[in-house]
């Protein structure tokens, strides 16, 4: 299966969609790496270096939110991809917080931490949708489709 750029579709509300979503991710980058403590309730026991870890996905996040700010239309669907692959790495972080009943960001119970994880497969698709990867990928899975009989 391969991607075609012309697959990638781009409109007013995807383009907003994309770009807000970069400059949350930005913002979060920043957040990380100069208040990395605000985010240690993320780190999962398990996880060794939680400082290290923050720093990482502070500099990733500021990374993928230029990957999606500034990428060409053509590239737009692999960015979406990697995006939601980061998005998915996380979760675990996440669903870390909860089970440990950890604070942070105003997640102080157990209600407000269980309907962020909701949110997070929503992310995952609003970057899959403003980018045009899941319509790039439909598209590709079309084209690559064995003739009907």
């Amino acid at each position: 299966m391969h991607l075609h750029p012309a697959a990638a579709p781009s409109s007013v509300p995807r383009t907003v969609a994309r770009l807000a979503f970069a400059a949350f991710l930005a913002v979060a980058g920043v957040a990380h790496l100069v208040s990395a403590g605000s985010f240690r309730a993320q780190i999962p026991p398990w996880l060794p270096a939680p400082e290290l870890v923050i720093a990482l996905s502070g500099v990733l996040e500021l990374a993928l939110a230029a990957a999606l700010a500034l990428t060409p239309r053509r590239h737009r669907p692999a960015v979406g991809w990697v995006v939601a692959a980061f998005l998915v790495a996380v979760f675990p972080g996440n669903i870390s917080q909860f089970v440990t009943g950890t604070d942070g960001f105003g997640l102080d119970t157990d209600r407000a931490r269980g309907i962020r994880l909701l949110f997070q497969p929503l992310l995952v698709l609003l970057v899959l949708w403003s980018t045009g990867a899941w319509a790039a990928w439909r598209a590709a899975r079309t084209n690559d489709a064995p003739p009907r009989p």
